[in-house]
């Protein structure tokens, strides 16, 4: 794959940025600032080039730049596999996100087999200790690194899945209703439980091999489902009645769960201190980039907001130095350069200030 990095990144009217170019090179990029100035915007925009809603998980609309709202676009350079692609999102006035991939018209979905995204962002560390959606969302994701079908699939079960849904709603009995919707949620379940379950034994793997200077995590898939396509379908088909008395189908991937346990400990994920909570979280990022690397040949790129805060000055260093290692382009944010001290030239540095109402990135 060859190593996988940007080496332009450009923002219109995106967010609090009017226009901001960013050129650079495969090092990580260190991006420091105060708080509201943009700097995560910026780390937003380059989860734009991957599937799904990005980091934020914003809508189109709010991602414009205020006041003017006239819509705004986000473009890359991105070297993978070899080869060098264009990548362009955007919105107009607020209407949905449309794709370009070297100047053609493509799905979403496509971005995921140019290149690689994962993120680590504050919003994250109550992982453990809020409802099970943000843990398989933060699963989904991994998956997806792996697995680029993984997005079709989970759009295809979703979609079923309402069209059930509605139908249950309104106390629909007749069987011929659900026939068609429930193979297509058998075939697209089956396919997210399987992926889900090659993901995390990649991620176990990639953890047994590797010398770390964190903590590992030992992770299992709940989820209470037939693993196999007309297994599922059947037992869709079983429960209807319990399902129209709920109003909503009770079983499938959409109802698993994601556990995390502290291996050296043997504790639950969710009874740890903020501080190992964190570092378990870093962990699994840095495993899953390892597995990628092992897979693909290149680390996926990383974004880490503000990851380095709820980190001592030995654990920092020795994030820095696992990045490094993996050949990953990092983009990180802190509040100053201070934070990044023990990267050295090993990093590209980037200021994000806040001057007149829009952000002004300056490279150090």
């Amino acid at each position: 794959m060859g190593n996988l990095h940007l080496s332009q990144l450009t923002l219109s009217h995106f967010r609090s940025h009017k226009r901001a170019v960013i050129d650079c090179d495969a090092r990580p990029v260190a991006i420091y600032g105060p708080n509201g100035a943009g700097k995560t915007n910026i780390l937003e925009a380059v989860s734009l080039l991957s599937p799904g809603r990005g980091l934020r998980r914003s809508s189109a609309q709010d991602m414009t730049r205020r006041p003017e709202a006239l819509g705004w676009k986000v473009t890359g350079l991105l070297h993978a596999l070899n080869n060098l692609h264009e990548l362009e999102i955007w919105s107009e006035a607020g209407a949905a996100r449309q794709t370009r991939i070297d100047g053609k018209a493509a799905p979403q979905t496509s971005l995921g087999r140019i290149g690689r995204v994962l993120w680590l962002i504050p919003a994250m560390d109550r992982l453990w200790i809020e409802g099970a959606e943000g843990r398989r969302r933060f699963l989904d994701r991994m998956t997806l690194s792996f697995l680029p079908d993984h997005a079709e699939h989970s759009l295809s079960y979703e979609k079923a899945m309402r069209e059930r849904n509605r139908l249950l709603k309104d106390m629909v009995r007749e069987p011929a209703w659900y026939a068609a919707l429930e193979l297509r949620m058998a075939e697209a379940g089956a396919a997210i439980h399987a992926g889900r379950l090659n993901a995390l034994k990649a991620i176990r793997a990639a953890q047994e091999q590797a010398e770390t200077a964190f903590p590992t995590a030992t992770l299992t898939l709940q989820c209470d489902m037939p693993a196999a396509p007309q297994d599922l379908r059947e037992a869709l088909a079983a429960n209807r009645t319990r399902d129209l008395a709920a109003g909503r189908t009770l079983i499938g991937p959409h109802r698993a769960d994601l556990q995390g346990i502290y291996a050296a400990k043997d504790i639950p994920a969710r009874d740890c201190s903020t501080g190992e909570q964190k570092a378990l979280l870093v962990s699994l990022i840095l495993a899953n980039a390892r597995a990628l690397a092992a897979d693909l040949g290149a680390p996926p790129l990383l974004l880490l907001d503000e990851v380095a805060a709820h980190l001592d000055a030995n654990r920092q260093a020795a994030l820095y130095d696992e990045i490094c290692a993996l050949g990953a382009q990092a983009w990180m944010t802190g509040t100053g350069p201070e934070m990044f001290a023990a990267l050295g030239d090993r990093a590209q540095v980037l200021e994000v200030t806040e001057e007149q109402g829009a952000s002004t990135v300056r490279q150090v």
